[in-house]
């Protein structure tokens, strides 16, 4: 069975998780976030879940501290990816904001025994910064792939289908 694991990156509202979703489709998928156990944790102690530039920020901040700590945004992604390797899905995809973690996936995830590709999503409509270094630096990475994601949604799922079967 083919299997292709992407580091998943753009600005919030580029339309990343809808394009995995399509791609959910069509290939058995896990998509999964370094955010994830950090949204997990400031969710029991009062964030609602907003996606304002100060909750955004928050989470930047907060995800960043346990970067330095213990490693566990990385750590996180690194077992959902051996999950992966170890299960019958064919595409992988790991959101990371931030370059030099992208980076340290990729590295851990190559001695594992698959080389990610890394795709950035881009769009007109989401242009602004958002007042932190993980949202707003995403396109200072240098990237595999890029995905202009700017046609109408009733034309985007077949657009990034095709483009996707072309990385596979």
């Amino acid at each position: 069975m083919k299997k292709l694991a992407i580091v998943i990156n753009g600005k919030g509202g580029a339309g990343k998780d809808t394009l995995c979703d399509f791609a959910a489709k069509y290939y058995k998928t896990l998509n999964v976030s370094t955010i994830t156990p950090i949204k997990e944790l400031a969710a029991n102690y009062g964030w609602k879940g907003e996606k304002t530039p100060k909750a955004r920020k928050f989470l930047a901040d907060l995800k960043q501290i346990f970067t330095e700590w213990n490693d566990m945004p990385n750590q996180y992604a690194i077992e959902k990816f051996k999950e992966f390797l170890s299960g019958d899905y064919e595409l992988f995809f790991v959101h990371i904001r931030e370059g030099s973690e992208i980076k340290k996936f990729v590295s851990d995830a190559s001695i594992l025994g698959m080389k990610p590709k890394t795709l950035l999503v881009t769009s007109k409509r989401c242009n602004k910064n958002y007042g932190n270094i993980s949202d707003d630096d995403v396109e200072s990475f240098e990237y595999d792939y890029t995905y202009k994601n700017d046609l109408p949604l009733d034309k985007t799922e077949s657009d990034f289908m095709k483009f996707l079967n072309d990385i596979f």
